[in-house]
């Protein structure tokens, strides 16, 4: 009887720190004084996550003497670069399928994009020396489900006619080769195309890296509002203005300057919890000598990984909507959702029964109608924005700045020729039309995890309509 309170998860979960594992962390950098009175700049970038911190890193990499301010309303890394699971994916489309539906043309290309763009990645953690323990692990997605197995091989198949070699289909014996857990049935491993990394030492050395090659950063200091300047443009905050020629916006999910952006984003919120150190014991248990990253191939999915101080990473499954796409900072913490992914962690791996988990976090994901980044330009090409990256952010983010520049430059270039590029995704309904048709695809994706993968009227109308909904 006390070996199976042990394993409950209010037991689990009850001395863990309510604050990312990876914000929580002696070597994070103080924060850069805010704003205070007028700036000029040849270039503006707001926010300081990843998107941000790209676009001003590649600016100055493409023209060192272009001048270039960055403002953060908090902390440079501090929401959703800060928070995710370390996935950084080569995928530009939130994977083969949805690109397959959505961009079969371009598809091809899309992948060789993308494939760069993670290249570029490895070779600037290297080049700027960024301490993010940075692995080129790959990434195998597991069928819990008998119907997933099939939904696997066929997307070996899809991946070989479109020659990408490095992705394998793994039988279950295949599969225990790589991690032990009596629920995986199947694997599908994408060996190149993903790499394991510590999200918020990469925002901090992205950080470093623009501050070393002279961009001005300003952090407490949210950008307010944009009015045209002449030939340019201002941007207010709370103490001061920048202006600047072109200004590019890294917001995401939070409310873009430029309203007409807003009803293509909702925010959805995600949670996470984070293992004490596997002794050696635990470790042999499960197996996972690759380190590889792991994801369910479930609608609501889990996905978990293994830390360098040998943590499991375990988040995913609910996505929590709030009316009126309310972005608060009490929502990041639900208890509720701690318990389940603790539950569900257990059924996974009954093996490490009596493990603890010492963090808990959660956060916003900027979220659109086609699972991946859209793009565009305001204020006659003055402006541009990039936004919608639906947790495939750590990667696609670097590929959203080059994009923002190239707009911003007024160049026609292999990116901005892309559909993908070109178009935007279909915008959310206003409420609460919005509100109840979340709620209705998340009920129906629940039920289609529980009956074969079988898809109701409901999904099929919303497929059709270009109107899904990703948790």
């Amino acid at each position: 009887m006390a070996r199976a309170a042990m394993s409950t998860p209010a037991h689990a979960l009850a001395d863990a720190a309510p604050v990312s594992f990876w914000l929580d962390d002696e070597d994070r950098p103080a924060a850069l004084p805010a704003l205070v009175g007028d700036e000029r700049t040849d270039l503006l970038v707001v926010g300081g996550g990843y998107s941000g911190l790209w676009t001003a890193l590649i600016a100055k990499e493409r023209d060192p003497g272009r001048d270039v301010v960055l403002v953060e309303g908090q902390e440079v890394g501090w929401a959703a670069s800060g928070r995710n699971g370390g996935f950084c994916a080569a995928s530009l489309t939130h994977g083969l399928g949805n690109g397959l539906d959505r961009w079969p043309d371009e598809l091809t290309k899309l992948a060789e994009l993308g494939a760069r763009n993670l290249d570029a990645i490895e070779d600037t953690v290297a080049r700027h020396g960024i301490d993010c323990a940075f692995e080129r692990t790959g990434e195998i997605n597991v069928a819990t489900e008998p119907h997933q197995v099939a939904e696997l091989r066929e997307g070996a198949e899809q991946a070989a006619r479109l020659g990408l070699d490095g992705v394998q289909f793994l039988d279950r014996e295949a599969l225990r080769e790589h991690v032990v857990s009596p629920t995986f049935l199947a694997g599908l491993w994408d060996r190149t195309g993903v790499a394991m990394l510590n999200p918020a030492r990469l925002a901090w050395g992205l950080k470093k890296a623009c501050l070393d090659l002279g961009v001005r950063i300003y952090e407490h200091t949210p950008a307010t509002a944009l009015a045209a300047d002449g030939v340019g443009m201002a941007a207010r905050t709370p103490y001061g203005r920048v202006f600047a020629r072109r200004i590019a916006l890294g917001t995401n999910v939070f409310p873009s300057l430029v309203r007409r952006v807003r009803p293509y984003v909702v925010p959805v919120y995600d949670h996470a919890l984070m293992t004490e150190p596997l002794s050696a014991e635990q470790q042999a248990a499960v197996g996972w000598q690759g380190r590889q990253g792991l994801s369910d191939s479930n609608h609501h999915f889990h996905y978990f990984r293994r830390t360098a101080d040998h943590r499991i990473l375990w988040g995913g499954y609910d996505a929590v909507y709030r009316f009126n796409a309310a972005v608060r900072a009490e929502y990041d913490h639900r208890p509720a959702t701690y318990e389940k992914l603790a539950r569900h962690f257990f059924q996974c791996f009954p093996q490490l029964e009596g493990l603890r988990f010492t963090h808990t976090w959660g956060g916003a994901i900027d979220t659109c109608s086609r699972f991946s980044a859209f793009f565009g330009t305001a204020h006659a090409g003055r402006v541009a924005y990039a936004a919608g990256y639906t947790g495939l952010g750590v990667g696609a983010t670097r590929f959203g700045a080059e994009v923002m520049l190239d707009l911003l430059a007024g160049e026609r270039t292999e990116r901005t020729e892309l559909e993908m590029v070109r178009k935007k995704p279909l915008p959310f309904p206003p409420e609460p039309l919005r509100w109840a048709g979340i709620g209705l695809t998340q009920w129906s994706m629940t039920r289609a995890d529980t009956h074969g993968g079988r898809r109701n009227l409901w999904l099929r109308a919303m497929d059709k309509a270009g109107l899904g909904f990703d948790s």
